[in-house]
């Protein structure tokens, strides 16, 4: 199936973990960890496992390790499948 390309902007040492919209055509994720020897990177993947309903090992950092701004790949979901599944978290 391939996989996924996201562009999204962490917000790190956020009260608390979160996705918080669209901002353009990244998608804003929230992180309580601070970016030190890789905490927020780790809490990105779960944070985008849970909402996605996938493993976190099915999301990887492919761009941007220690940026704001990433770019995750998604394994084992259609593009239509990741943006509906982040439709109805961001409706909630």
């Amino acid at each position: 199936m391939g996989s996924v390309r996201l562009a999204i902007r962490v917000s790190p040492r956020a009260s608390r973990n979160e996705l918080s919209g669209w901002r353009g055509k990244q998608l804003a994720v929230k992180v309580s960890a601070a970016p030190v020897d890789g905490a927020a990177n780790a809490q990105v993947i779960k944070v985008l496992a849970k909402a996605l309903g996938v493993r976190a090992r099915d999301i990887s950092i492919v761009a941007g390790e220690t940026s704001r701004d990433k770019t995750v790949a998604v394994e084992g979901c259609s593009r239509e499948e990741v943006l509906e599944r982040l439709r109805r978290v961001l409706s909630e």
